[in-house]
Formats: C-alpha cells, structure tokens, sequence
C-alpha cells in the first residue's frame, strides 16, 4: 500500500510541477501521513520534516517552502515558476503578494489557478502561491495581482 500511495503522490508531482518533479520531491523515505477520518493521504513529511499537504478539495499538494526550494535545485527549469524583481522580494517572503509588475518571468504554460513557486532573480523560493493570471497577462498587465501567496519565506 506504501509503495502505491508513493507511487501515487509521485505522479500527482509531476502532472502538478512537472516531469520528474515527484521523484525529486518524494525519495524513497519518504513518509506518509494519513487522515484519521478518511484514511486518506493528508501530508508528506521527509526526515520529519512537512514537504507537502494534499489538498482533498482538488487532489493536489500545496508545498513547503523547503520543498520548493529542493525542487528548484534539482529541476531549475521548471514549468510552474514565477520569477520576481529582487527588489520586491522582502516583501513578498513577508506573504505579500505579487503583483503583475514585478514579474520579470513565468512559465508559459501557467494558467489561473495553479499553484507556483515565487522565485527571486537568483532562483531562490520566496514563496509559493497561486498563479491568477497567465505569462503574458503578468507581462502586459501594470496593475492588479499576478500571484496571491500562500505562503512566504518569512512566515
């Protein structure tokens, strides 16, 4: 059952992040937590530390700050990036979100609604959120919320 629910969350990883993402992220030793309600997968934990929780709501992971950032440097071209000016980076690592102006790059297939790493200019996870606009609305776009962040560096 282990090795299933392993091989499982693995390829949720990589329709969500990308290819390879879920091998990347989830080693072999990898530990699953399960609800005590549902028995369902619930959180991902790797050498007792929180990767990952699984989001019943629509099947896939919101993840960690380090687990972002352990995806970035194992996979630097990733698809569901956002790169950011460093000089909104402080704030944004706060839980601030990103706004369309201070996008200098994003993955061109991103679409709203997927959930992103927020990326400085030295491609370090700020933050992880979600996408509300597509590459060339964050590019076009002056005003207006690119990225509502879920989750900073430096919360």
């Amino acid at each position: 059952m282990i090795d299933e629910d392993l091989a499982k969350i693995r390829i949720i990883a990589d329709y969500q992040y990308g290819k390879n993402s879920g091998k990347y992220l989830f080693p072999d030793n990898t530990e699953i937590i399960y609800s005590r309600n549902t028995g369902r997968i619930r959180h991902v934990f790797l050498k007792k530390e929180l990767q990952a929780t699984f989001r019943p709501t629509d099947g896939l992971f919101t993840l960690t700050i380090k687990a972002g950032q352990r995806l970035i440097d194992a996979e630097p071209n990733l698809i569901y990036v956002v790169t950011i000016s460093n000089e909104v980076k402080e704030f944004v690592a706060k839980g601030k979100n990103v706004f369309a102006k201070h996008v200098i790059n994003a993955g061109k297939e991103i679409r709203p609604g997927d959930e992103v790493l927020v990326v400085d200019e030295e491609k370090h996870v700020i933050a992880i959120g979600k996408a509300l606009l597509t590459l060339d609305e964050m590019k076009t776009f002056r005003k207006g919320v690119a990225v509502k962040v879920r989750r900073g560096s430096e919360d």
